[in-house]
């Protein structure tokens, strides 16, 4: 308590002239021309942040020779992938524009990737939204035994730590881990942020601050660390550990250099986001560089460096015209998670956050000589406790910059900055507040200024120029003028000069000033020495999503494919929760139409492999889709407030719809266009059916239209949130202030405007899937409408495919009186493929669970109101099998109540995608496939007319037939799906000897 205590007193009081002029200033310039600094009581310091960049600012980039060169027309990808088989080298990029469709990979260290200056185009194609260039090697880190940390306080900018057991030796690679504990989130006071609400506030184990090092010597415990550390530890908020890893995936020396990257865009959509979002990201990499590289009209960031990115440099790389909604994750132009990037002389213009700095990013980071110009939103740290942030010689023209306390905004990003530098900057608002237990600087700041961090010299010019150099040229012990390569300063700021120097400065003032912009652009490109290098290969084709080669049919009222029939569980899209830090990431599930920019992962923007991988391992053979509660996680707060701007909060669940580029929904975006598709979205869903795993598409999803109004703020058919005058009431007649009930009127296809609009959706769904067998569509998730909209659905449908080739299969999946009575009549009935049970079921007592539909109740309302029993196995069982064989050439399946639990009664009664485990036993399921349900005393059955039988039997159930019975019987065991015994038969008579449900095979072979 007593290092607390000393270190609030000595970072956190707001510092009057006179008590600035008594205390020596945290850094100076001493009598040598060496950087002077004045520690607190407790031996905390400005960081040392010439650490960051390319090998630690050791040394400088390397001009890596050229081993291939790429004609206009080449593979580019190819040429890399063959490079890197060789060893590295460069990959050289003629003077022409390459068409790139996809996304150009460099997965392996010493490669890099070169043009041949801005006469080299890389030309993102297309409307896709991935990277345009990603630098990724593996995240597969092997972590020793976590060591305590036993000094009682280690101040900032420490390079030597005390371990608990002396375990280490030079050369190690090691992670410091600094623990986030609820004394520390009491100091900052981040527990909540008012409302009386907590969702958003800091919790244990959350804002863990984690530092990349390496040992440099071992003195008995005491562990010397190669880069300083940028928060204190301290006891009085939990112990920190020393952990050394390994990273045989991690790359290095990879570098992007001398060229243009454009993503293409429609240029009659000003805020078109049908385009390349990212144009470099960089992960799982270090040491390791972007230099000379410009980008035009990216939506997301031109460079984004994430958390497991350290010891890179950007240098000289400029960001025009991009291209997007003005919102969260657009426009974050420069932007790090990781530690140790440099960013220098980086222009920037029309972007959001242009220079970011991440989520706990462990630093120090930099950003030296970067102009942000007319940005719409602020530059510096974005998200919770960024440590160890420098931003020195940043001029931000237009806007803000600095270090906010966010409070709620940013997902409760609350603090964003400690121990981090403000050096000669100029923005129209400084911000420089002073975290409890820690402080941040600035130092020559001209703004309007905001926070009760320290200040000096405001609104003057100070010496050295840049601090970053300073400390470079001090820990290096020489010049390093030739690598700053600052702007020169064009005169001197007399403001008594002699006749002499006012005739000059009066010819000076004839011309413009020198810009940043113009100043990169004249560095000189990178040199290429091309004799004897070797030719690349030819031109690759861009990649395109076929129809799955295995088609999916229904046979005899069953779902089959290559004549077996289809098993497994299901998979529902998550549809409004998530986020974007390691604690909500490692929570997450995969989804299909979940989006974040330049992330690729569960949690994040999902890689549809990986995903159809995870099915296949959790034996899930279908995916049940629907488009998201809402589009962005701000909304999770359940208000339907207008917001105050489109900073939206990721991940982002795509809606069906494109936006208009025009005025402003609730979400701060444009308005949504209806008649308009997102692009994304469709293909996404797409890709994923050409893949060949089921996908359930819902149409629509009810909940957006029922119970809390929240549901139906950010709705694009809501009128304020589109442009296509969808004539429902405005301002929303939320009942009680709080809830909606907009199904009657959303269903009501009488309504001119809105059934044009629905004849367009629906159309679109099957359009989007017309030749993918294996897409079920469904009406809608959670769907209890009226018998009205499901014809005027089954008709538009019915419409699409008499007038089209779609192989997808329809589906009806309604509240059983709307079943019944579509069913029940020949003019609708026939457009139906498959029956889902769905909204009703038999309760265990035998009575009917049945909502009625367009009551204007969604199902779980419904529940609370007449309280449904749970089903069993037989009940599960009666339902299935009394639709096929009321309705033999349609096929049927359970998702109603313990759906997952009751799948071999689904399988017995002749349904279809049955829940069941993996059997193992070969020609199982082809057998089941011209198998019908059959009647056997006390058990479940199924027959062929080759007098074949599946038979499922409860633990030590008799079984015995007069049937006349030869060949082969097998017992499986229902659980996990293993054979338990194979053995000839001749007679009908059988005992389960299993303790548990068993499943009898009796096959001719």
């Amino acid at each position: 308590m007593k290092n607390k205590l000393l270190w609030t007193l000595a970072c956190c009081l707001s510092l009057t002239a006179t008590a600035q002029q008594k205390i020596p200033p945290p850094v100076s310039v001493g009598k040598q021309g060496r950087l002077v600094y004045t520690p607190d009581a407790l031996g905390n310091r400005i960081p040392d942040y010439s650490y960051c960049g390319y090998m630690a600012g050791d040394s400088t980039i390397p001009d890596v020779p050229a081993r291939i060169i790429v004609p206009v027309d080449g593979d580019i990808q190819a040429a890399i992938d063959q490079v890197a088989v060789a060893g590295g080298g460069a990959v050289l990029l003629e003077k022409g524009t390459y068409q790139v469709s996809g996304t150009l990979r460099i997965n392996a260290g010493n490669v890099v990737l070169r043009g041949s200056g801005p006469g080299t185009i890389l030309l993102g194609a297309g409307t896709d939204r991935a990277p345009l260039i990603c630098i990724a090697g593996v995240n597969n880190k092997h972590y020793g035994t976590a060591v305590n940390i036993i000094d009682a306080y280690v101040p900032v900018n420490a390079t030597t730590i005390t371990v608990a057991q002396a375990s280490f030796k030079a050369g190690d690679r090691v992670e410091i881990t600094r623990p986030c504990t609820k004394a520390w989130i009491a100091q900052l006071g981040t527990e909540h942020f008012g409302g009386g609400i907590t969702a958003l506030g800091w919790k244990p184990n959350e804002r863990v601050i984690h530092w990349d090092r390496k040992v440099l010597a071992v003195h008995g415990n005491q562990v010397t660390l190669d880069a300083p550390l940028t928060t204190a530890l301290d006891t009085t908020y939990g112990i920190s550990t020393i952990t050394a890893y390994q990273w045989p995936g991690q790359i290095t020396h990879v570098g992007v250099e001398n060229l243009r990257c454009i993503s293409a865009v429609d240029e009659k959509r000003p805020k078109d986001e049908d385009h390349r979002w990212m144009g470099i990201t960089i992960e799982n990499a270090t040491d390791s560089w972007v230099r000379q590289v410009s980008f035009e009209h990216f939506a997301g960031s031109a460079v984004a460096i994430w958390e497991t990115a350290r010891r890179i440099t950007v240098e000289d790389c400029i960001s025009l015209a991009p291209v997007s909604e003005i919102g969260g994750q657009r426009r974050n132009t420069f932007f790090t998670a990781g530690q140790q990037t440099l960013f220098q002389r980086i222009y920037a213009q029309y972007g959001y956050h242009d220079f970011g700095v991440g989520y706990c990013a462990a630093g120090p980071n930099a950003f030296v000589q970067c102009e942000s110009w007319m940005p719409f939103s602020y530059s510096g740290t974005l998200d919770s406790w960024a440590s160890g942030v420098l931003l020195d010689n940043v001029q931000v023209t237009g806007q803000a910059l600095g270090f906010p306390d966010r409070g709620q905004d940013g997902q409760g990003a609350g603090w964003s900055a400690a121990n981090s530098m403000l050096w000669q900057c100029a923005a129209a608002k400084i911000i420089c507040p002073a975290p409890p237990g820690a402080v941040n600087w600035s130092f020559g700041a001209w703004a309007q200024f905001q926070g009760n961090g320290y200040w000096n010299s405001s609104n003057e010019y100070i010496n050295p120029r840049s601090l970053y150099y300073a400390q470079l040229a001090d820990r290096l012990g020489t010049d390093v003028s030739d690598r700053a390569q600052l702007m020169p300063a064009t005169s001197e700021a007399s403001s008594s000069p002699s006749p002499q120097q006012a005739a000059e400065l009066i010819a000076q003032s004839k011309e413009p000033a020198l810009t940043l912009q113009e100043w990169i652009a004249q560095r000189p490109a990178i040199a290429a020495n091309t004799k004897g290098i070797k030719v690349g290969p030819g031109k690759k084709g861009e990649w395109i999503a076929y129809p799955p080669t295995h088609v999916i049919h229904i046979q005899n009222g069953k779902i089959l494919q290559d004549r077996q029939l289809l098993t497994g569980g299901r998979h529902e899209e998550p549809w409004w929760r998530g986020g974007i830090r390691p604690e909500d990431a490692q929570e997450a599930v995969p989804a299909l139409t979940r989006f974040v920019p330049g992330r690729t992962g569960t949690g994040f923007t999902d890689d549809l492999d990986s995903v159809v991988n995870w099915m296949e391992r959790n034996n899930i053979i279908a995916f049940d889709h629907n488009y998201g509660l809402w589009y962005e996680r701000r909304r999770d707060d359940h208000e339907r407030v207008l917001r105050i701007d489109g900073d939206v909060w990721p991940p982002f669940y795509e809606q069906p719809f494109a936006r208009s580029g025009e005025g402003t929904a609730w979400d701060g975006l444009s308005k949504y266009d209806i008649t308009k598709y997102n692009t994304w979205y469709w293909n996404r869903l797409q890709q994923f059916a050409s893949k060949g795993k089921v996908l359930i598409h819902e149409n629509y999803f009810q909940h957006n239209i029922i119970e809390a109004g929240a549901h139906y703020a950010d709705f694009p058919w809501r009128p304020a949130n589109n442009v296509n005058n969808t004539g429902f009431p405005e301002p929303p007649p939320y009942a009680g202030g709080k809830r909606i009930f907009m199904a009657a009127q959303f269903y009501d296809t009488t309504h001119p405007v809105r059934r044009a609009l629905h004849q367009a959706y629906i159309r679109q769904c099957m359009e989007n899937f017309s030749t993918y067998s294996n897409v079920i569509q469904l009406i809608g998730a959670e769907f209890t409408g009226p018998l009205h909209f499901v014809q005027f659905w089954t008709n538009t449908v019915d419409a699409y495919k008499k007038e089209h080739s779609s192989i997808c299969i329809i589906g009806l999946s309604t509240t059983k009186d709307v079943q019944d009575s579509i069913l029940q009549n020949p003019a609708y009935s026939h457009a139906i493929d498959l029956i889902d049970i769905r909204y009703w079921h038999y309760q265990q007592d035998g009575k009917t669970y049945a909502p009625q539909g367009g009551q204007n109740l969604a199902p779980r309302q419904h529940a609370r109101l007449l309280k449904p029993k749970k089903t069993s196995e037989e009940m599960v069982y009666k339902a299935v099998r009394e639709y096929r064989e009321k309705y033999p050439e349609k096929a049927v399946i359970y998702s109603a109540d313990s759906y997952d639990r009751f799948g071999w009664a689904v399988f017995m009664a002749g349904g279809s995608l049955p829940d069941i485990p993996v059997i193992e036993v070969p020609g199982f399921l082809t057998a089941a496939a011209d198998m019908q349900p059959v009647d056997l005393p006390g058990v479940m059955a199924l027959k062929n007319t080759a007098n074949e039988y599946i038979i499922y039997c409860n633990a030590g159930t008799e079984i015995s037939v007069n049937a006349d019975v030869k060949g082969t019987a097998r017992w499986i065991d229902a659980k996990d799906g293993h054979l338990i015994s194979n053995k000839k038969i001749s007679s009908f008579k059988f005992h389960n000897p299993q303790q548990s449900p068993a499943v009898l095979w009796i096959s001719r072979k």
